[in-house]
């Protein structure tokens, strides 16, 4: 793909670079002051009520079905095909490829079901109370059967795929630790399974949220300074902190792709002023999730930077798209806690092939 360069920062790296820089010149001066950040500090959100007491069989039983073709009508096409954890739980692809594309996941992946819309990351869907890029579902466990269900996604059936389930001794033993109360190989179930591991999709170990708690020597001073300009700029207006997203939904003039109808919240609402108004997305781990927008319009994050800053009433420069892009991609990553993908499936079919998560970035655009 043609693609500017992507950003990559291995974690030992960043603390050797901060630690000598600290011992060359002190922390940034930005650090220094009464306000190291340009807006006030409130700690990560708590964990959902709804995450207390699962059972961790629950979660292993979600984690499996996650990663399990047999949930598609190809038997080829599951979850991680379209969030993969080598992707940024997206698939590195403008718009989702749907059932009858093959076991290729990723760039590669080709096929006759291309949907309208990006896959979404999916980091920290525990805390959010919209989901979907037009936030037509409100519950996790809904939103888990919109894509299972969907024609064009993985095209389930639900007599066949529960019929299968049922068949495997194995799945019938982990729905039963599972739903001790309610052992049923059930849809109900299998929602919230696959429901409760994605809610484990957490990302709250950056740098920003070490410096956040006052670890300053974290961040450098190009890292700050983006801060700062990423604030000044009014990114953090709709992208808040400390999850760098919001419930907000807006009209940020993406270009159009030729034949595509889209009309965002208004599908959802049926309010005019709601037009081409889609859902503020996570900005943690960004620079794994490209390309970017609800129609994928984007490659590179530089480019998503320039047309968001386009947007607002300020003037800005390169050095703004680069020190921000810096500050987003250096200290909002955190992906320590990305799915781990089993070696089998209850089912025994084969998973989706990726071969190769997104490529280091650096040097091109000078970070």
């Amino acid at each position: 793909m043609d693609l500017e360069p992507r950003v990559s920062w291995d974690l030992a790296a960043m603390l050797l670079l901060a630690g000598l820089a600290a011992g060359c010149a002190g922390s940034s001066e930005t650090a220094s002051v009464d306000d190291p950040t340009p807006w006030p500090v409130t700690a990560f959100p708590d964990r959902p009520e709804i995450m207390n007491d699962v059972p961790e069989a629950r979660i292993e039983l979600g984690r499996l079905l996650f990663f399990d073709p047999i949930l598609s009508v190809d038997d080829q096409t599951a979850c991680v095909t379209c969030h993969s954890e080598l992707w940024g739980m997206g698939d590195g692809i403008a718009r989702a490829i749907g059932h009858s594309a093959g076991l290729d996941a990723g760039p590669r992946r080709k096929g006759p079901n291309t949907l309208r819309r990006n896959s979404q990351a999916l980091y920290n869907l525990a805390f959010r109370s919209s989901l979907l890029w037009d936030g037509r579902e409100d519950s996790l466990e809904e939103q888990v059967l919109v894509p299972l269900f969907s024609e064009v996604e993985m095209g389930a059936d639900e007599e066949t795929v529960l019929g299968e389930l049922s068949g495997i001794p194995e799945y019938v033993v982990r729905f039963a630790d599972a739903f001790p109360e309610d052992p049923r190989v059930s849809v109900e179930n299998m929602a919230s399974a696959i429901a409760a591991f994605q809610r484990t999709f957490i990302s709250d170990r950056s740098s920003y949220d070490a410096y956040a708690e006052g670890r300053h020597e974290l961040m450098n001073e190009d890292e700050v300074e983006g801060m700062f300009r990423f604030a000044e700029m009014g990114c953090d207006d709709c992208h808040t902190p400390p999850l760098f997203e919001s419930e907000t939904f807006a009209n940020r003039k993406v270009p159009e792709v030729e034949g595509i109808v889209d009309q965002g919240l208004e599908e959802h609402t049926g309010l005019l002023e709601d037009r081409a108004k889609f859902r503020t997305p996570t900005l943690r781990n960004l620079a794994s999730t490209e390309p970017y927008f609800h129609n994928g319009s984007f490659k590179s994050m530089f480019d998503a930077i320039r047309h968001e800053l386009e947007q607002g009433a300020m003037p800005f420069t390169e050095d703004d798209v680069q020190l921000i892009a810096r500050f987003i991609d250096k200290t909002l990553r955190d992906e320590t806690r990305n799915p781990i993908r089993p070696r089998a499936v209850p089912s025994g079919l084969p998973l989706p092939i990726d071969p190769a998560g997104p490529a280091s970035i650096g040097g091109g655009d000078g970070l």
